[in-house]
């Protein structure tokens, strides 16, 4: 099982972009404990990105919503944003 950590700069924009949605709050747990059990489980699609992006790996909660985060050396992973693609990339 992987531990996963959030960034402030994930708390914020959590608190802005999902506060009031409390349906894609409930999948955002369930994408969490997946990923906590398998980081690439097919159903997260997780990927490394490319270009300024290229020492992060993102995986989708939705067809539009995002998860940006990257791993330690201690098998952790680190939450640094959620939004659509428009606002994480």
């Amino acid at each position: 099982m992987i531990k996963v950590a959030f960034s402030s700069s994930f708390k914020r924009a959590y608190k802005k972009r999902l506060r009031s949605d409390a349906e894609k709050q409930l999948k955002f747990i369930e994408c969490l404990m997946l990923f906590m059990q398998d980081p690439y489980h097919v159903k997260l699609r997780t990927h490394k990105l490319t270009g300024s992006l290229k020492d992060l790996w993102s995986f989708s909660i939705e067809y539009d919503l995002r998860v940006v985060f990257f791993f330690t050396k201690d098998n952790e992973a680190i939450f640094e944003d959620i939004g659509n693609h428009d606002e994480v990339y």
